[in-house]
């Protein structure tokens, strides 16, 4: 491995001295100049034909990938064009011969990168992700044309650490990270896939995707993670003891987690509950947003996310108000006095509630004389909806007001409470 350094180390001299190294760095720089203008040019442009098309279409396609493919296309064009006009003063070229088949890999990995994550939402970290991913991909693409990578491959294979019959050596724990991270994305990208597939569809309900999309992504990531142990060639039959001993672990240290995670799934599988649905879980009234592997996440009319175990869900009682439809009855009290007319009082109660756009006609408000009370005479108004997700107390709020607004037209009284006291005159004192 030394006399191969070596003999690197002398022709990589020979190279940088020779006369046509000074043309081919020339060559570069005015590449990477022209290159830079160009992107400082044409990237706003291509970022707003991304933002004009839909993600759907060949325009936002062209100016995302265009974005990607701008620096090592250009440069790879201007290094062409000078090394034909070096080969036409008939002088060397080893540097640019070098440099084409670089930027080609590097606009091909970058690509490459590019169409595996379409469809993931755009976040700095997958930026930064897909930036590691492909220059450490085209490192080794370097190395590899340099002629440098096996020496650094054997010089990395004998920084090893030996327990008796087994050896651990660098270049195996960095294949192993490598593979596990590889294995790793293919598995996110082909659950995100099958996710977005799953969405998409008509035929399936949303209980389901989402069962199938937890499903597929554990399953995915497992196999994932055997795949990379048994490619590096660890033998998986060792790994039985410690499987006893996880299971072990979880029976004990991870039961509740273990617990929430089954429930989950329980959840999920007899659609029980579904995103969209309004409920009632302890004190908590808000509709379901989504169905996690842990826990479920309820809305409540002030925008506050609850998070709420899935064990809990599975144990305590469950108020679904949209379970087999969205229709709800709502029950308003009123109490008008012992001197007005219940009948009239009735009707406008009943006519109130028809002004109201959420109530329903079909079942129509019905008024009932429900107890003749110590302060008056007690009415109950009953109106049906079909959108509890936008709130009930709106609805009440407004019925209400017109129930007033009714009541001092028509001179209706909605009593005080009353009672009435009797003093009884006291006996007279004896002497």
């Amino acid at each position: 491995m030394t006399d191969r350094l070596s003999l690197l180390l002398q022709q990589a001299y020979l190279f940088w001295t020779g006369p046509a190294v000074v043309y081919q760095l020339v060559i570069l720089l005015l590449a990477a100049g022209i290159t830079l203008l160009l992107r400082n040019n044409l990237t706003p442009r291509l970022e707003a034909l991304a933002e004009r098309t839909g993600t759907r279409q060949w325009g936002h396609v062209l100016g995302r990938s265009g974005q990607r493919l701008l620096v090592p296309l250009s440069l790879l064009l201007w290094v062409m064009i000078g090394r034909s006009l070096m080969l036409t003063s008939e002088l060397s070229t080893q540097l640019l011969d070098l440099a084409i088949p670089l930027l080609m890999s590097m606009a091909g990995i970058r690509l490459l990168v590019y169409l595996l994550r379409k469809g993931f939402p755009v976040t700095p970290a997958l930026k930064a992700w897909e930036n590691l991913i492909s220059y450490s991909i085209w490192t080794l693409v370097a190395l590899h044309l340099l002629g440098i990578l096996p020496p650094i491959l054997q010089l990395l294979d004998n920084l090893a650490i030996e327990f008796g019959d087994s050896r651990i050596s660098l270049l195996y724990v960095i294949k192993l990270m490598l593979l596990v991270a590889l294995m790793m994305t293919l598995a996110f990208w082909l659950s995100a896939l099958l996710d977005r597939r799953l969405r998409q569809s008509r035929y399936v309900p949303p209980g389901l995707q989402v069962a199938m999309a937890k499903f597929s992504r554990f399953f995915l990531l497992t196999l994932a993670v055997l795949l990379s142990l048994n490619l590096v060639g660890i033998d998986l039959t060792t790994l039985t003891v410690f499987g006893g001993a996880l299971g072990v672990g979880l029976g004990f240290g991870l039961q509740r987690i273990t617990s929430n995670f089954i429930s989950g799934f329980i959840l999920i599988l007899d659609r029980s509950i579904k995103p969209g649905d309004v409920v009632t879980i302890g004190e908590n009234f808000g509709w379901v947003q989504e169905l996690r592997a842990r826990y479920i996440v309820v809305r409540n009319r002030d925008g506050v996310d609850t998070l709420i175990p899935n064990e809990n869900v599975i144990t305590n009682d469950v108020v679904n108000w949209s379970y087999a439809d969205r229709n709800i009855r709502l029950r308003i009290p009123v109490q008008i006095s012992y001197d007005d007319d219940p009948e009239q009082a009735m009707a406008l109660m009943q006519e109130a509630a028809s002004k109201i756009p959420r109530v329903l006609t079909d079942p129509m408000p019905g008024v009932q004389l429900t107890e003749f009370a110590d302060s008056g005479i007690a009415l109950e108004l009953r109106v049906w909806i079909n959108d509890p997700q936008a709130g009930v107390g709106s609805v009440r709020s407004a019925i209400n007001l017109e129930i007033w607004r009714a009541f001092k037209q028509a001179s209706i009284t909605i009593p005080y409470p009353q009672r009435d006291l009797h003093i009884k005159t006291p006996l007279p004192r004896q002497e």
